[in-house]
């Protein structure tokens, strides 16, 4: 046990040091770009930009009020407000004007909401649409019998309650220290409206088969009076396709595929079809993979990605930037932070805490990057010095049972509420990332905040996704199931522990160093600390080195911490502004 660096780790960073403004070079640009490129139409209304907004307090006063920019939360600076954070008993509230030239009586028009934190209710011209629950994954509302021409007035409530009930948050806090950043609020993902036509494709389920050289899909449709093509640019892709059944608002479609590549990091190949429902016509993309589990030649456990064992070189991160916190500024910042990677030897990342907009998720599916998913972590208030602190010195504390009443006390799953919110936003953020290629594996816990009856939540996940690895618990609190024997080690030295399961070190590394003025604040908080460059860059050579050596003896995966700087945490590659690569 390295105990000095472990002790440091506890400490609490400086919270009265000195700020800095801090940016990266990104330009926003509106994020023009189409926000969901596996069911993509030729069209679109997006509606990002200059919206008025409000915040009430629990008195009923406005606290905060002006325009806001939209997809930019109230407490970044590219929002363009008073960054004030969202108090759990206050009101954000939205306003946005926005104009038809013409009601298209034949079509449905639909409004997207690419992510709102926590809870939003929608209402256009005065009527309630609805309402969702859940800060990091996308809803839709059919708005055909609500808009007029000319002027229409779309107002979003808001209200985010952190830790109080038990939904999503992440890494968000209202005291941000140490691995725990700013808290954020309402809309941060694109505003988005579409035109289809009365019958059309609403989602849509793709499960490619290499042992069959087929690609099953599952179509579901508004109505069931539209007939179904498919076609590829690509002449030598398809054999054939057909209908295998109808059942409810569901086809069930089976493609047979003639000639293709199977799709990996080295060799990252998407195929692209073109789909018609009737007069709804969209393009997708797939790739030709399998990611699964099995025995190498030596009888260990590996991750396999083609059938064959494929070790994942990977690194976390969270996609955190200094003006917009979880909203990637363009789309270009999103490829460079995944080029980046990438060309540092990475072959995986661990998509920690949070929930990314669609477009990086196809970013990764073409530039060749495996994803692992984390189920963001929720629940009420966590005891750290009980489910993180105390399990990192003493191992077997990390054995405790998850069922246990107190143990759910410090986990923050000690309510029916927070238990009933899990199921139901895991179940979406399964359902909104099932078809990404490059998403290889699921992480349901990690370290224990929000985790209880991981077994029960394993067969939950697996009834959603039986086509992928899931590691139920990340860190510790293990309870014997999950497709990989997952652990984090920080403060003792690496080796391989022989499992019935793939053994993976799914936390490693956050080695700090603080560079300048390229930080938010002067605080340092990391694993293991240097002042030069040069002793941090050859303590990383040594330990990838060393986890190099232990591949051989039976390690199949590792998560390196981190990809960047974040707030106090100064563990990254790279600088929280991206100005610097600390590391190369």
């Amino acid at each position: 046990m390295y105990w000095k660096e472990m002790l440091g780790a506890i400490a609490k960073p400086n919270k009265d040091g000195k700020t800095y403004e801090l940016s990266t070079d990104y330009k926003f640009e509106g994020l023009l770009e189409y926000p969901r490129p596996q069911l993509q139409r030729k069209s679109y209304i997006n509606l990002n930009g200059q919206w008025d907004y409000r915040i009430i307090n629990g008195k009923g006063q406005v606290c905060s009020s002006g325009s806001i920019l939209v997809p930019f939360s109230p407490e970044t600076k590219l929002s363009g407000t008073d960054m004030h954070i969202l108090l759990p008993e206050e009101t954000l509230e939205y306003t946005k004007v926005f104009e038809i030239d013409k009601v298209k009586r034949s079509k449905h028009l639909l409004l997207h909401f690419g992510a709102v934190d926590q809870v939003a209710h929608v209402s256009l011209n005065g009527i309630n649409l609805g309402s969702h629950e859940g800060g990091f994954t996308a809803f839709t509302f059919d708005i055909t019998d609500y808009v007029v021409e000319g002027n229409n007035e779309l107002k979003v409530k808001v209200r985010d309650y952190t830790d109080r009930i038990g939904y999503a948050r992440g890494k968000q806090s209202i005291e941000p220290s140490g691995m725990w950043y700013t808290a954020q609020s309402g809309i941060w993902q694109t505003v988005w409206m579409e035109w289809v036509p009365d019958a059309f494709v609403t989602d849509l389920k793709i499960n490619p088969d290499i042992d069959g050289n087929k690609l099953n899909m599952i179509i579901k449709v508004s109505e069931m009076k539209g007939h179904l093509d498919i076609s590829s640019s690509n002449q030598d892709l398809i054999k054939g396709y057909r209908v295998n059944n109808i059942k409810d608002d569901k086809l069930y479609v089976t493609i047979e595929l003639n000639q293709y590549q199977l799709w990996s990091p080295e060799d990252p190949v998407l195929y692209f079809l073109n789909i018609s429902y009737g007069k709804d016509s969209f393009s997708t993309y797939f790739a030709m993979r399998h990611f699964g589990v099995a025995r190498d030649e030596k009888g260990i456990p590996r991750l396999t990605l083609n059938h064959k064992p494929y070790f994942m070189n990977g690194i976390l991160d969270q996609g955190y930037y200094p003006e917009s916190l979880m909203t990637p500024p363009s789309d270009a910042a999103m490829i460079n932070d995944i080029e980046t990677i990438k060309s540092l030897g990475f072959n995986m990342i661990r998509k920690h805490c949070k929930i990314e907009p669609m477009r990086w998720y196809f970013h990764c599916d073409r530039l060749g990057m495996i994803v692992w998913q984390d189920i963001v972590n929720g629940g009420t208030k966590y005891d750290m010095n009980m489910i993180c602190n105390i399990p990192t010195v003493v191992r077997p504390f990390g054995n405790a049972k998850d069922k246990n009443r107190l143990f759910l006390r410090f986990t923050g799953r000690n309510t029916e509420k927070s238990k009933e919110v899990w199921f139901k936003e895991c179940k979406e953020m399964m359902h909104q990332l099932y078809n990404v290629p490059s998403l290889g594996q699921w992480c349901l816990f990690n370290e224990g905040w929000g985790q209880f009856d991981a077994a029960g939540c394993l067969d939950f996940a697996k009834e959603i996704d039986g086509t992928r690895p899931i590691d139920a618990a990340s860190g510790w609190f293990h309870e014997g199931c999950g497709d990989v024997f997952s652990e984090h080690v920080y403060f003792e030295e690496l080796k391989v522990k022989r499992n019935r399961r793939p053994y993976v070190i799914s936390e490693y590394g956050g080695y700090s160093l603080k560079v300048g003025t390229h930080v938010k604040r002067d605080a340092v908080y990391g694993y293991k600390k240097y002042q030069q460059q040069h002793e941090l860059q050859n303590a990383y050579d040594e330990l990838m080195a060393k986890i190099k050596s232990l591949q051989e003896e039976g390690l199949s995966a590792a998560v390196f911490t981190q990809a960047t700087d974040i707030e106090d945490e100064v563990n990254g590659l790279m600088t929280y502004d991206r100005k610097v690569q600390k590391l190369y």
